[in-house]
Protein backbone atom coordinates (compact mmCIF):
# COMPACT_ATOMS: atom_id res chain seq x y z
CA UNK A 1 0.00 0.00 0.00
CA UNK A 2 1.53 3.32 -1.02
CA UNK A 3 1.06 6.70 0.69
CA UNK A 4 -1.83 7.83 -1.51
CA UNK A 5 -3.80 4.65 -0.94
CA UNK A 6 -3.17 4.96 2.79
CA UNK A 7 -4.43 8.58 2.87
CA UNK A 8 -7.57 7.64 0.95
CA UNK A 9 -8.22 4.73 3.30
CA UNK A 10 -7.74 6.84 6.43
CA UNK A 11 -9.97 9.62 5.08
CA UNK A 12 -12.68 7.10 4.23
CA UNK A 13 -12.56 5.66 7.73
CA UNK A 14 -12.78 9.09 9.39
CA UNK A 15 -15.86 10.37 7.55
CA UNK A 16 -18.00 9.70 10.62
CA UNK A 17 -15.89 11.97 12.85
CA UNK A 18 -17.08 15.52 13.35
CA UNK A 19 -14.69 18.32 14.20
CA UNK A 20 -16.63 21.59 14.29
CA UNK A 21 -15.05 24.79 13.02
CA UNK A 22 -16.65 26.65 15.92
CA UNK A 23 -14.69 25.40 18.93
CA UNK A 24 -17.35 26.68 21.37
CA UNK A 25 -19.21 23.45 20.59
CA UNK A 26 -16.70 21.72 22.87
CA UNK A 27 -17.72 23.79 25.92
CA UNK A 28 -20.73 21.64 26.99
CA UNK A 29 -18.65 18.48 26.72
CA UNK A 30 -15.89 20.06 28.79
CA UNK A 31 -18.35 21.18 31.47
CA UNK A 32 -19.84 17.67 31.60
CA UNK A 33 -16.37 16.13 31.87
CA UNK A 34 -15.44 18.45 34.75
CA UNK A 35 -18.69 17.71 36.61
CA UNK A 36 -18.36 13.93 36.26
CA UNK A 37 -14.68 14.03 37.24
CA UNK A 38 -15.51 16.06 40.35
CA UNK A 39 -18.30 13.64 41.34
CA UNK A 40 -16.01 10.65 40.75
CA UNK A 41 -13.34 12.23 42.97
CA UNK A 42 -15.86 13.01 45.74
CA UNK A 43 -17.31 9.50 45.55
CA UNK A 44 -13.82 8.00 45.79
CA UNK A 45 -13.04 10.14 48.87
CA UNK A 46 -16.38 9.11 50.42
CA UNK A 47 -15.56 5.40 49.89
CA UNK A 48 -12.20 5.90 51.63
CA UNK A 49 -13.86 7.72 54.53
CA UNK A 50 -16.46 4.96 55.01
CA UNK A 51 -13.76 2.29 54.78
CA UNK A 52 -11.64 3.98 57.44
CA UNK A 53 -14.68 4.33 59.70
CA UNK A 54 -15.46 0.62 59.31
CA UNK A 55 -11.85 -0.23 60.07
CA UNK A 56 -11.90 1.81 63.29
CA UNK A 57 -15.21 0.25 64.31
CA UNK A 58 -13.85 -3.25 63.71
CA UNK A 59 -10.64 -2.51 65.62
CA UNK A 60 -12.69 -1.17 68.57
CA UNK A 61 -15.01 -4.16 68.48
CA UNK A 62 -12.22 -6.74 68.27
CA UNK A 63 -9.20 -5.16 70.03
CA UNK A 64 -7.34 -8.44 70.59
CA UNK A 65 -7.29 -9.31 66.87
CA UNK A 66 -4.37 -8.24 64.66
CA UNK A 67 -4.42 -7.73 60.94
CA UNK A 68 -2.59 -10.24 58.79
CA UNK A 69 -0.69 -7.53 56.95
CA UNK A 70 0.18 -5.54 60.10
CA UNK A 71 4.01 -5.31 60.29
CA UNK A 72 3.84 -4.43 64.01
CA UNK A 73 1.88 -7.52 64.94
CA UNK A 74 3.70 -10.14 66.99
CA UNK A 75 3.89 -13.45 65.20
CA UNK A 76 4.17 -16.69 67.10
CA UNK A 77 5.77 -19.17 64.75
CA UNK A 78 6.02 -22.04 67.20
Amino acid sequence: MNKDEFKVGVCAMMEFLYFPEDKTAYIPALITLIIFTAFAFLFFRWIIKVSNKEQRTTEERFPDQTRVDDPNASHNDS
